[in-house]
């Protein structure tokens, strides 16, 4: 068994260049820049939640989150992230990279679809369910990390390997930039 796991690899190293790595580029590298925007998105919807849950009628200036709020929406993700990170690191190794890396996908979906739709009475709990959603979001977003680098590392050659992770790693910079655009 062993020995034929090996014949697979060097098969994979010597490979030439085709058209699955580019496919195996795009997923993961959409999976990067989905997750910068996600993460990075959260500073121009704090300013427009501050607008419209914590507005003073006559007041000079547009309404603003209170500091703990605004702290607590834009960090939740990052705490989901670091989780999602070890769990679904662990769990790749356990059930197969691309069952669990669609795992999380779907995850990052559901959850950004969550985030969109908060609800509530009041603006607390509209709070609440942003930052439960935003917690599980970012735990989707951290098992993307893991999985997308070491699937994208696993499906190319030798000779390209260093230039595909680059690229997929350098979608994530698009994301932050696609973010940008949307600030200006």
């Amino acid at each position: 068994m062993a020995k034929e796991q090996i014949q697979v690899l060097n098969a994979l190293d010597v490979a030439k260049t085709q058209w699955y790595h580019f496919t195996a580029i795009v997923i993961a590298g959409m999976g990067f820049f989905t997750d910068a925007y996600d993460l990075f998105c959260i500073s121009l919807v704090t300013k427009l939640l501050g607008r419209i849950y914590y507005h003073v009628d006559g007041a000079a200036k547009p309404g603003t989150l209170p500091p703990n709020v605004s702290a607590a929406v834009n960090g939740v993700a990052f705490c989901g992230t670091l989780s999602g990170q070890l769990f679904f690191g662990w769990l790749g190794d356990k059930l197969g990279r691309k069952k669990v890396y669609g795992m999380t996908l779907m995850m990052m979906v559901i959850c950004s679809i969550g985030s969109g739709l908060s609800f509530g009475h009041s603006p607390k709990s509209v709070m609440a369910t942003l930052c439960f959603f935003r917690f599980w979001l970012g735990f989707g977003i951290g098992g993307d990390y893991p999985l997308s680098a070491t699937i994208m590392s696993e499906y190319s050659n030798k000779k390209t390997r260093g230039a595909f992770i680059a690229v997929v790693f350098a979608m994530q910079g698009f994301g932050i930039l696609g973010v940008v655009y949307l600030q200006s």
